[in-house]
């Protein structure tokens, strides 16, 4: 058998994407292994959000060509967003590369190898309007067999003029619900505990059944946590413009879907927003957060935030301060602005806010949230979470970490719990970014 490597950059997507590459490569004899000077074949599977991901794949890409010295037979392929985005510019910039594979092109990895043999490098690039992998089972080979990710639609209509995802992954496609509750009852049968359903936008989700009938995310929501009441749910990522009172009532109705919702707000001021093209003003972000409230008092809503995009003046900044402190957000990941090659913004808009008022508004925002963290931290002390054992600390095997429905790590010491058990954990300490606790 031939020996795969996999290293995944990115998001949760590309991480469930690197476990449809490993299910389609193991059918054709390929094993995976942990190190990548094991391997006679290396996929890096890639990012293109920021242009720090891509040099950083760049730099990594070119430290492992040293080992086909060690091994002759040795490829080394580049697969996903970057693949899609530079296409046969990284030929150019990476002798050592022999394959190139875009999102859509993973089920014809097989006969790309193949070609391999006669040619000298090989790529498929191709964006698909229908590919959804529904019918590969992925091959969960670095799971902690305790959490799944579930992917439900791939693509992205939306178009934010400083986004790639559009153009690297493709236009909107839903996958089957049958699909979809297949792989999760088969996760149930398997042990797991807790599923993420995945999409860059999983509220657009939107599927008509060979019956007629259609099924939106509300629907599938609902449907699966009837289906798995033992296992917790998840999902990520949400458009606020698709936030609607209907979804927030499903998670409100079942238990079992946890109570954490990240919702991108990039920035706190409409005249940034509308340049963004998010499609929703600050008003109309602030009255979902007020309806999500309301509905579910304990729900912790984590964000995204640009700092610094096209135009961006010093009191639209402030006003993204002022959004942060009024949504109270207890996580939030945090970019300067990169123009990225071939989007509206970079076509349509200067990047003119210069690069040391990029990083200082960055750093109010971060010093900001580690505030806002370690407060919504605090509120926490004296009560009691549920908490899904996830592993060991990282500190001591005398303590475990997991998370509580809100998404929040708890450290604690392990007495007789166990990875992939549901304990009850009272708070006792925190920092901004974890809890500490007992074992009730």
């Amino acid at each position: 058998m031939k020996k795969l490597y996999i290293e995944t950059y990115g998001c949760q997507m590309n991480f469930a994407d690197s476990e449809v590459v490993a299910s389609v490569l193991v059918s054709q004899s390929y094993l995976p292994v942990s190190h990548a000077d094991e391997a006679d074949l290396i996929l890096i599977n890639t990012c293109s959000i920021r242009d720090n991901a891509e040099k950083r794949v760049l730099a990594r890409t070119r430290e492992l060509q040293s080992l086909k010295k060690q091994n002759k037979n040795l490829k080394i392929g580049i697969i996903g967003c970057m693949a899609e985005r530079m296409q046969q510019e990284l030929f150019k910039k990476l002798e050592g590369v022999d394959l190139l594979a875009g999102p859509d092109s993973y089920r014809n990895l097989p006969q790309l190898l193949a070609q391999l043999d006669a040619e000298e490098r090989v790529s498929d690039i191709l964006l698909s309007t229908s590919e959804t992998y529904e019918d590969i089972d992925p091959l969960r080979f670095q799971s902690n067999y305790i959490s799944a990710f579930v992917s439900i639609m791939r693509g992205c209509n939306n178009f934010c003029t400083y986004c790639v995802v559009p153009y690297t992954r493709g236009r909107e496609r839903s996958r089957p619900l049958e699909s979809i509750l297949k792989e999760t009852l088969d996760l149930q049968k398997a042990g797991y505990k807790e599923i993420t359903f995945l999409g860059q936008n999983v509220n657009s989700y939107n599927y008509t059944d060979e019956k007629g009938k259609q099924w939106r995310f509300p629907d599938l929501l609902a449907h699966i946590a009837e289906q798995i009441p033992e296992m917790r749910v998840r999902y990520a990522t949400s458009h606020p413009k698709d936030i609607s009172e209907e979804l927030i009532d499903v998670m409100a109705k079942y238990s079992n879907i946890c109570n954490s919702l990240h919702l991108p707000i990039q920035s706190g001021s409409t005249v940034v927003l509308e340049k963004m093209n998010r499609k929703y003003t600050r008003e109309d972000y602030l009255k979902k957060v007020e309806m999500i409230k309301r509905k579910i008092p304990d729900m912790a809503i984590s964000t995204d935030i640009i700092a610094g995009f096209c135009g961006e003046t010093e009191e639209d900044h402030q006003m993204t301060l002022s959004a942060m402190k009024e949504v109270d957000y207890y996580y939030a990941f945090m970019f300067k602005y990169s123009e990225r090659p071939g989007t509206l913004a970079e076509k349509s808009f200067d990047d003119d806010i210069e690069d040391d008022i990029k990083g200082r508004r960055l750093q109010e925002i971060i010093e900001l949230q580690q505030s806002l963290s370690l407060e919504h931290n605090k509120r926490d002390l004296g009560k009691t979470f549920e908490v899904l054992v996830e592993g060991f600390s990282k500190k001591s095997e005398l303590q475990l970490f997991g998370r509580t429905p809100q998404n929040k790590v708890v450290v604690f010491d392990r007495g007789e719990a166990k990875p992939s058990e549901f304990v009850k954990v009272i708070i006792e300490d925190c920092t901004a970014a974890t809890l500490m606790g007992r074992l009730v």
